[in-house]
């Protein structure tokens, strides 16, 4: 059995091997042919030769991000274990390009590969389906997309909606004016909203329409010219809602469409317009369709094994 001893000499080892060793223990699991042993600063692997001249090269790879950017998480790990890229193209993708300086200078960029992969599509067609999971980022790098091309005037409205099915027919039992009534299904959208832009811009932006969040009903009748128009959680419209809002397409527009087909609130009768849009459309040139999974889930590190898990017992009943 060959024997690889790698050396930690200027990075705190404790940090890299993370709370509990867990940074070691995820290499443990993409590298279970090897043995390995972390003591001190130092990383024992013992095992096949070509496999240890595999490990050496991950590991430093991880070692040169981790001096880079001193930190290291499951996703990141993830990342530079299964690709097939140099480290520079990684960390690209990995950390992206800011999109924009939010509300406190917090600074907004896509943080997965496939976040990445949404902006650049986003360059080349004025309309993109960005299809995926809870917590993999598509509102929100949509949204960081439409208050950007606000900003460099691009163009002059961002347009943000979602299908109020859970509204339903309760909507009209709901306390308050439509705007209150509504307001809990937009929540995700003011979320990142307010992450973008400072309080006292939005409110007016909102209060003078530049920025618009309504459901799709209002869209109804209307040509969107000149506007960033995002239609979030679209596996809940239907094929006249979905028909309806893609042909609201105006003069300079660009159309974002987020949704996930596995958490569709439809009654059964009623085929989801986002899956029928996906496969009418998948060959139109001018329209991008990306599809994000699990591992750009970028919430808390156990929603990645939810959807894991779900996603088992949904292929054993389908």
């Amino acid at each position: 059995m060959n024997e690889l001893i790698i050396e930690l000499t200027e990075i705190n080892p404790k940090d890299f091997f993370g709370p509990a060793n867990i940074n070691i223990d995820l290499l443990k699991k993409y590298f279970p042919k090897l043995k390995l042993v972390a003591r001190g600063n130092k990383i024992k692997a013992f095992g096949d030769e070509e496999m240890l001249e595999e490990f050496d090269k991950r590991l430093d790879m991880l070692v040169s991000h981790f001096g880079k950017y001193n930190k290291l998480d499951e996703n990141t790990i993830e990342r530079i274990l299964t690709s097939e890229t140099g480290q520079e193209e990684i960390d690209a993708k990995i950390h992206g390009e800011v999109l924009l300086h939010g509300a406190n200078g917090r600074l907004i960029k896509a943080q997965t590969a496939n976040q990445q992969r949404l902006v650049e599509l986003m360059k080349k067609n004025d309309m993109v389906f960005a299809i995926g999971p809870a917590g993999t980022g598509k509102t929100y790098t949509g949204v960081a997309l439409a208050v950007k091309a606000l900003k460099e005037k691009q163009v002059r409205r961002i347009i943000l909606t979602r299908p109020a099915v859970e509204a339903g027919e309760s909507l009209g039992f709901l306390p308050g004016d439509l705007k209150e009534k509504l307001d809990p299904y937009m929540q995700p959208l003011y979320d990142a909203l307010r992450d973008m832009i400072p309080a006292e811009k939005l409110a007016n932006y909102i209060e003078t329409g530049v920025i618009q969040i309504a459901p799709m009903a209002f869209m109804r009748g209307r040509t969107l010219d000149n506007a960033f128009v995002i239609l979030d959680e679209a596996q809940n419209t239907s094929h006249a809602q979905m028909k309806m809002f893609l042909t609201r397409m105006g003069k300079n527009a660009k159309f974002i469409i987020t949704g996930d087909p596995g958490q569709i609130d439809l009654p059964r009768r009623i085929t989801s317009g986002l899956k029928e849009a996906i496969l009418v459309l998948k060959d139109v040139h001018g329209i991008g369709i990306l599809y994000l999974d699990d591992k750009d889930v970028i919430r808390h590190r156990l929603v990645k094994d939810i959807i894991a898990s779900y996603k088992k017992i949904e292929h054993t009943n389908s």
